[in-house]
């Protein structure tokens, strides 16, 4: 079928997430029909740069040979079996290695299919946790401002992105907020210092009064995605490591985003060798290729969900696919590949080769910051550098940006008026540099007016 024809198809049919539909129907649609190393091709043969790595989760490229057998030698045995009552050669070896990449400490796995719901399996946890073990007032859960873990309803609770959350706000749950660190907005000023004692005072200011009620600290480590890339400062994740640990409130990592190499370490919490109660990762965890998720848990957590049949301490949470064989041997290839390319160890030049090229960014007058871990990366474009005025959302300044990009051959995805970079960790130098170029280039001519 040509493009016209899938198109005109799937403005008939197809809801788009995270889209308007009405500018759909009027704007050009790009039909990605194939895949290979760290190129999308068109329905025109057209090859486009994967700048955003498919929604933050393809680690070594498309169509890698070793994942693609993985899948293809697990598709000769079973596609799918149930994983209530049950259980299956992948998901046991997968569980093992993923115990043995994840900070000490943590000890059980518990599947399910997309990060959201790895969040939300921990929510259920945390709160469960404390009414077995006999503290019934923990109920609730304290975030940081600008928080994004999700789309379901608990963990658009624990969010904090007004634009995505707030139409939701009666169908939520009530949290204790305490203000991100966001270095660039801080109301007293973008000392980087004074950002990181007054947000960590404020977050002991709110697990103090109020820990009789929290049952977790929820928090994306290092880098809060979805909110525009913002950066945490060195040592705030085991400062608040320490103080959920001195108020007595389970530690929840989101690392779904921040996982699997994203920040220049297996996990953002192997910075500073913190190791929380709970963690939930997804996304690179099958390179990529099939959705995967998993909720992690220390033994002392498990523990408290033990007990006889008739006490009904059993979790009780579960999906059709939980576990799916096919997604578990595309993670079993992924974090062997890892080791076996030395993944993370060839990926510290590219890092600083992103954080060299990035410099010259700020001589466009529309740059105002620009916030990387690792490989993650925010541009945050204003309108006045001086007074850090943003552009105003009807001038669409991310998605223009974006656009021209893709016309010069790269996808890339805004938050708002932040652009964001993250690549496959597979990305070569050579390509790096040509994603790096078309992106300043992109936001060079569509702000020089």
């Amino acid at each position: 079928m040509d493009a016209k024809k899938l198109i005109s198809k799937d403005k008939k049919y197809i809801w788009h997430p995270f889209t308007q539909m009405r500018d759909w129907q009027s704007e050009e649609v790009l039909v990605i029909e194939k895949g290979k190393g760290s190129y999308l091709y068109d329905t025109t043969g057209r090859k486009y740069l994967d700048g955003v790595s498919s929604l933050w989760c393809n680690v070594f490229g498309h169509r890698v040979k070793a994942i693609d057998r993985a899948v293809k030698k697990q598709l000769g045995k079973i596609a799918h079996t149930t994983f209530l009552g049950l259980t299956h050669p992948a998901a046991i070896e997968l569980a093992e290695k993923l115990i043995q990449i994840s900070p000490k400490g943590l000890a059980r796995v518990f599947y399910s299919d997309s990060g959201s719901e790895a969040v939300e399996v921990a929510l259920k946890m945390a709160f469960q946790y404390w009414q077995q073990r006999g503290n019934t007032k923990k109920k609730r859960f304290a975030k940081l401002t600008n928080a994004y873990h999700g789309d379901t309803l608990g963990s658009v609770s624990v969010g904090g992105v007004d634009l995505f959350h707030q139409i939701y706000k009666p169908l939520l749950f009530d949290t204790f907020e305490m203000p991100s660190p966001y270095r660039y907005r801080w109301p007293t000023g973008d000392d980087p210092g004074k950002v990181k004692k007054e947000s960590l005072e404020a977050m002991e200011k709110v697990l103090r009064e109020h820990h009789e009620e929290i049952a977790a600290l929820v928090m994306e480590p290092l880098m809060q995605g979805a909110a525009g890339m913002i950066d945490q400062p060195a040592e705030y994740i085991s400062r608040a490591r320490e103080l959920t640990r001195k108020y007595n409130i389970l530690l929840i990592f989101d690392e779904v985003a921040t996982g699997f190499g994203r920040t220049g370490k297996m996990f953002a919490a192997d910075h500073e060798n913190v190791t929380p109660d709970i963690m939930a990762v997804a996304k690179g965890m099958t390179g990529g290729y099939l959705p995967l998720a998993a909720t992690l848990t220390t033994e002392e957590v498990y523990e408290a969900f033990l007990g006889r049949h008739e006490e009904f301490k059993t979790f009780f949470h579960g999906h059709t696919y939980t576990a799916n064989p096919l997604a578990c041997a595309a993670a079993n290839a992924t974090i062997d590949l890892f080791r076996k390319d030395r993944t993370l160890e060839k990926l510290q030049p590219k890092i600083r080769l992103m954080r060299d090229r990035l410099k010259d960014f700020h001589r466009l007058k529309s740059v105002g910051d620009i916030r990387q871990c690792g490989t993650m990366v925010g541009i945050e474009l204003v309108r006045d550098k001086k007074t850090k005025g943003s552009f105003k959302p009807e001038e669409k300044i991310g998605v223009r940006v974006i656009e021209r990009a893709r016309k010069k051959g790269a996808i890339l995805r805004p938050l708002g008026p932040v652009i964001v970079l993250m690549p496959p960790l597979a990305m070569s130098e050579r390509e790096l540099n040509k994603l790096l170029e078309i992106t300043y280039e992109s936001i060079e001519e569509t702000t020089k007016k």
